[in-house]
């Protein structure tokens, strides 16, 4: 099961604009219902995705790094 998470996790991950149903990921993976559901809940639950009210499953969007500090050039003094 964890393999098959990783799996899931993976693809997500590979794809940012992966956005599927419930229906969608059992076709895509090609698992049961009750597998499916698992490994999706699972995934939720450890905040790697997401539920839309319209019931699609997507990344939770990971935080951009920092960009390094802007260093403005100095004034010459006159």
């Amino acid at each position: 099961m964890e393999a098959l998470i990783q799996r899931v996790r993976g693809e997500f991950r590979e794809m940012p604009g992966l956005r599927l149903t419930f229906a969608q990921a059992c076709r895509l993976w090609q698992l049961d219902p009750i597998t499916c559901a698992a490994v999706l809940e699972r995934l939720t639950r450890d905040g790697v995705l997401l539920q839309t009210r319209q019931g699609h499953y997507v990344a939770v969007p990971r935080p951009r790094p920092l960009e390094a500090p802007f260093d403005r050039p100095k004034r010459a003094v006159s």
